[in-house]
């Protein structure tokens, strides 16, 4: 089998994440932060290194990091927490459902929103354009999920900082792929996911939010802090974080950034060899379509002619046991720009475990499945 769809789920996991997730079911299942006792006492540190582990790789000593299951939930804590009725929101067409879905639900409240369908290079000056007494809030991605692009995150960081508006980042496809330093780029909320780049198991995720920023609760439950109070305690992250928290991926999450940390240059090195490859190689077939620029990060989308995505997908699949993903891909509104509403694309994502043989073999079965027509 032949894995590239990495920009849903990294397949890879390095042997150090998975003698975690085993150490972590045999030592460190107790529940953190609710007991008094030395089981739960050692969890809650293992927990807390974690923590302190993500803040030293984002480069974010100033901030807070609130554990979620996903990125989605995330970034749902992010905007629920922040926009209140009169506000009003910038955001861009290359963004997820998981901050378009929201923001749509917030329209219903009165939340104002502005959603920007320039080229990607353009969105600093529509953004500073756009911005007005009531915005409080900015969210883009870092880095596309369809198309591979990244936005100037630093510029609009600084545009966001001159203006006194936040800035969400959705890091779900550049954590792990690209070096993010939030305090560099003014960063006031950044969400990712752990099973992506950051090659933790599945069921983490996170918000790191920038001290001193208010955020009002998305769950309310019971926090080990406070239990007399029937008002959700504000402290974060204990107050953003209700009910038991994943302990065992978060402890994968930790031996996936202890791996990173070691060869992120590396990584980073390789997945760029492997995307300009792929590119180039692509660039070649003139029966392909492609979307991406030839700068993408790890994300690669195109369709061969007129032949519906899903069907090429199913192909590469059935005939190839090539992994790619087709369709929308969770984000419309980039299809909608690049007029691929209708047909969807297809979408290979790398990722450092991938060969320049296995791009060489996915190239040969586009030819054959161009060939079949």
């Amino acid at each position: 089998m032949i894995y590239f769809d990495n920009a849903a789920t990294s397949f890879f996991k390095p042997q150090q994440v998975k003698n975690a997730v085993v150490d972590s079911i045999n030592k460190f299942t107790a529940n953190p932060g609710r007991s008094g006792h030395n089981l739960s006492i050692q969890t809650a540190e293992v927990v807390y290194n974690v923590r302190e582990k993500i803040k030293e790789f984002f480069n974010a000593p100033n901030y807070e990091v609130v554990f979620t299951k996903n990125c989605t939930e995330a970034l749902n804590l992010a905007i629920f927490g922040v926009l209140n009725k009169g506000d009003h929101v910038i955001t861009t067409c290359y963004e997820h459902n998981s901050v378009l879905r929201p923001l749509e639900k917030l329209k219903e409240c009165g939340v104002e929103v502005t959603t920007l369908f320039c080229d990607v290079e353009e969105l600093p000056n529509e953004i500073a354009k756009n911005i007005k007494e009531n915005t409080k809030l900015i969210i883009t991605t870092a880095c596309s999920n369809v198309t591979g692009q990244c936005p100037d995150i630093k510029t609009i960081g600084e545009i966001a900082k001159q203006h006194n508006v936040l800035y969400l980042v959705d890091g779900a496809q550049s954590s792990g792929h690209i070096k993010i330093d939030l305090t560099d780029a003014n960063i006031d909320l950044y969400a990712f996911a752990g099973h992506k780049g950051l090659l933790a198991i599945t069921g983490v995720g996170g918000l790191i939010i920038k001290n001193g920023i208010k955020i009002n609760p998305f769950l309310y439950g019971g926090t080990g802090t406070e239990s007399a109070n029937l008002t959700q305690p504000s402290e974060i992250p204990e107050g953003l974080e209700a009910g038991t928290i994943p302990t065992i991926p978060i402890i994968s999450l930790g031996a996936g950034i202890d791996f990173l940390t070691k060869n992120f240059f590396k990584i980073i090195k390789i997945e760029q060899n492997l995307t300009k490859y792929l590119i180039n190689k692509a660039k070649n077939l003139k029966f392909l379509k492609i979307y991406s620029p030839v700068n993408a990060k790890n994300v690669f989308s195109f369709n061969v002619k007129d032949l519906d995505s899903s069907l090429v997908a199913n192909i590469l699949n059935e005939q190839f046991n090539i992994c790619v993903r087709a369709g929308l891909h969770c984000s419309p509104l980039i299809h909608k720009k690049l007029g691929t509403l209708t047909t969807g694309a297809v979408r290979v994502s790398l990722d450092f475990f991938n060969t320049f043989d296995e791009i060489d073999e996915l190239i040969n079965a586009l030819i054959k499945i161009n060939n079949m027509r």
